[in-house]
């Protein structure tokens, strides 16, 4: 056979296509829908890529080089002092920084036109819009001293919707937290990724991509039995078998050439919906979302080469004749070895590619050939499944079990393609949940925080003692708040001349509060205004190092610069009657040792290099109670840093993988659904004349509605007891991989409860065209 004639068939094959009426026009738009609908998730995963890297070029050129290479900047006409103030507002983290230039020609962070002067601000547009809603009232009071005169270009942030400022503020020094920057677009080095995390993004890939390419392998095959008539009638007027063969691939092929059109129809659809849409706190401005040209491109070659492929071995087992597609003989059985193979060597790949771990590289390669047979395998299994399944009932019971159970034993493949995509999906979610519940430890860590004790912490890098009593007081009164706990904190070191000039002098911590809020920190019994204590924590080595410094009736110095550097001494002596105490855990989890002393017993402002603490109990039955708190700190000294306390923490890589696999999961259940409902009605439409004849003949509408569902229910049945094993399976192998063991062998029954809804839902959609196609008018012919 030469390429020309193999072309000159796809080409005719492709005239048929559009030129067979309205019911070839059917088909084909049909095809091109579900054809489409994947290319257009193809293309969106094609572009993550892509938008990973302009949102990280976007937070490298603000990034200014003087925050983190430690190097030191003078003062100059260009310099400026720049601090990070970020805060939360509820479930939303508002980024932003403080400015203040040195200079009148002040290098500027990327979309800014000008620096902000003191007391104005420059807002994202997101940020913005929340300021001046009603929902953004509290957080508009927070910002209450700024004006907002301006807005950040697209430039300067990284998504449409990321709340972010700058402001203006002539009271930024250096000794307030301000670095001095001379430009910006520093990028810092990456951050390796954990190997576990490597391979829980391959399975991320390989679980979500399978079933959109095993539905656009599906698609190209709607129309099947009327595709069937229309060859016979082509072998009469003296085609051979081959080139019907190839006709019908040019057919599938024009199918899938109109769905790349629509594909890309759909993507920009959504690619414009990108920036308006803030779901999982993720948006990306719609210039960033462009395919990898490499992955593009091979998208483009890839989907029609499927449809030919695809078509030209569904046809190798249909005898086509002059006078019609051969039924009245006994179908070929389906082999079972290749399927039984696939499954089993991607399973054999998998284990052979060792465990992970240490300084080597994750088998990548491995890991994405393994999975992705392994789930291929698994739609592979499952018409031999429902055929083997169906072959072995028998006539009986009810009406509609009685036309379902017929309908599969005459035409299976077509009932169990349409499931494959849910039966791939659900295997694949069931391994990804045992990968995350494995290594969720690993990505989660117990702070040993206390949140009922206190579940905010505000720090003020200053001991200034008419800060620290100002911040206890407002807070105290500020609506949510239930307790605080305020101390001021300084190191205090032993004065003298060391014994050995190399040796380091001895240090500990010097915590002041009053009576109540040291007995958060500590066991110290009864106690009053004036009184002093030293502090162990149970640690013998850390307990001889405090009394070393701390001994009562002896002086110590509260600056401990003065010994290293060239510094003023402030000696204090410790009472002599100072009690020794056991430390407890503060609400952040630590235990803090030293000296203690209540405001009676030392002038706090005598301390140099403290800092200023208040933890802080948030009453739960106040709405806002964090926030109200936040505002009350932004009000007392903007630059004071605010913390929440959680009693779990989770890796930030982790975090981000798991917040992209939720959005990839609802894109692939979405096209399922879709993929479904569009198989559905083309097999519908398919059966058209035979609906309306059994209508016609008697048969009652409820009982043919039931027969499709039964149709439905009996391959996803089986094709989820075969998800849950292959599924299990998968996810034992990938566990052991990164040698951890399985914790629940139950995790399948959510997932498969999930995609057993999902196809009731589509089913009951699927019942409007049936009632239409049961009409008499559906006996008509052209």
């Amino acid at each position: 056979m030469s390429p020309r004639a193999f072309a000159r068939d796809l080409v005719m094959g492709l005239r048929f296509a559009v030129g067979g009426g309205r019911e070839g026009w059917t088909r084909t738009l049909l095809t091109a829908v579900g054809v489409g609908l994947g290319v257009a998730l193809l293309l969106g995963a094609a572009s993550v890529p892509n938008l990973l890297k302009e949102r990280e070029d976007r937070s490298v050129a603000r990034t200014a080089e003087g925050e983190f290479s430690g190097e030191k900047i003078k003062p100059s006409d260009s310099t400026v002092l720049q601090r990070d103030v970020p805060t939360d507002f509820r479930d939303s983290t508002v980024s932003g920084r403080v400015l203040r230039a040195e200079g009148s020609h002040p290098v500027l962070p990327p979309g800014l036109d000008k620096m902000p002067a003191d007391g104005e601000m420059v807002v994202s547009p997101a940020l913005r819009d929340l300021l001046n809603s009603s929902d953004g009232a509290l957080l508009k009071e927070r910002y209450g001293d700024y004006k907002v005169t301006g807005t950040i270009g697209d430039a300067g942030l990284t998504n449409p919707k990321e709340l972010y400022y700058y402001a203006g503020s002539d009271a930024l020094t250096p000794a307030k937290g301000g670095h001095r920057v001379d430009s910006y677009g520093y990028e810092e080095p990456a951050e390796p990724m954990d190997p576990m995390l490597i391979v829980l993004v391959v399975l991320i890939c390989v679980v979500l991509l399978t079933p959109v390419v095993i539905f656009i392998g599906t698609a190209v095959r709607f129309g099947g039995d009327r595709r069937d008539r229309r060859l016979a009638a082509l072998r009469l007027v003296g085609a051979d078998a081959h080139s019907v063969r190839r006709i019908a691939a040019g057919e599938a092929l024009c199918g899938a050439l109109l769905g790349l059109a629509a594909g890309g129809l759909f993507f920009m659809g959504v690619r414009e919906l990108v920036g308006t849409l803030d779901g999982w706190r993720i948006s990306a401005f719609p210039s960033d979302v462009v395919p990898v040209p490499a992955l593009g491109a091979l998208i483009l070659l890839a989907v029609p080469l499927t449809a030919v492929v695809v078509t030209l071995i569904s046809l190798r087992a249909v005898s086509i004749e002059p006078l019609g597609v051969v039924r009245s003989t006994k179908p070929r059985k389906r082999r079972l070895w290749w399927r039984i193979v696939m499954p089993l060597l991607g399973l054999g790949i998998l284990l052979a590619a060792g465990r992970v771990g240490g300084d080597y590289a994750p088998p990548v390669f491995a890991i994405g050939a393994g999975a992705t047979l392994t789930l291929v395998g698994l739609a592979a299994l499952l018409p031999w499944l429902v055929e083997a399944s169906v072959a072995r009932l028998r006539g009986g019971g009810p009406v509609p079990w009685q036309l379902a159970t017929r309908r599969l034993q005459l035409s299976s493949g077509t009932a169990a393609r349409a499931v494959s995509g849910i039966t791939v999906a659900v295997a694949g979610a069931v391994a990804l949940q045992m990968l995350f519940v494995a290594m969720h430890d690993d990505f989660n860590r117990v702070t040993g925080t206390d949140p009922g004790r206190a579940k905010l912490v505000v720090r003020a890098d200053v001991g200034d003692g008419e800060l620290a009593q100002r911040m206890i007081d407002r807070f105290r009164t500020t609506k949510g708040v239930k307790n605080v706990i305020g101390t001021v904190t300084s190191y205090v070191v032993k004065p003298g001349t060391m014994k050995n000039p190399e040796d380091i002098r001895p240090t500990t911590e010097l915590t002041v509060g009053t009576c109540a809020n040291l007995r958060e920190l500590a066991r110290i019994g009864t106690c009053q205004d004036g009184d002093t204590f030293v502090v162990h924590t149970g640690n013998a080595r850390m307990n001889k190092w405090v009394d070393e410094s701390a001994r009562p009736g002896k002086p110590i110095d509260l600056n401990s610069d003065s010994w290293d550097r060239a510094g003023k001494h402030v000696p204090w002596t410790l009472p002599a009657d100072s009690r020794t105490v056991q430390a407890r855990p503060d609400p952040g989890g630590d235990l803090h040792d030293g000296i203690y002393a209540t405001p009676g017993a030392i002038d706090v402002s005598r301390m140099t290099n403290a800092s200023t603490t208040a933890m802080i109990q948030v009453d739960p039955e106040v709405e806002d109670g964090e926030e109200f708190i936040r505002n009350t700190a932004a009000h007392v000294d903007p630059f004071l840093s605010v913390m929440t306390l959680r009693a779990v923490e989770r890796d930030k890589q982790y975090a981000t993988i798991q917040t992209g696999l939720q959005i990839g999961a609802m894109a692939t259940m979405g096209l399922i659904a879709a993929s479904l409902l569009v198989s559905m009605i083309e097999q519908l439409r398919e059966r058209k004349r035979l609906l309306a004849a059994l209508t016609a003949f008697g048969t009652r509408r409820a009982s043919m509605a039931w027969s499709i569902l039964w149709q439905t229910a009996i391959p996803v049945a089986i094709g989820l007891v075969l998800a849950v094993a292959g599924g299990l399976g998968l996810g034992w192998v990938m566990v052991r991989m990164i040698d951890k063991t399985v914790t629940d062998w139950w995790l399948f029954a959510p997932l498969t409860a999930a995609g057993a809804a999902l196809v009731a839902v589509v089913t009951l959609l699927s019942l409007p065209p049936l009632w239409r196609m049961m009409r008499p008018d559906g006996l008509r012919t052209e």
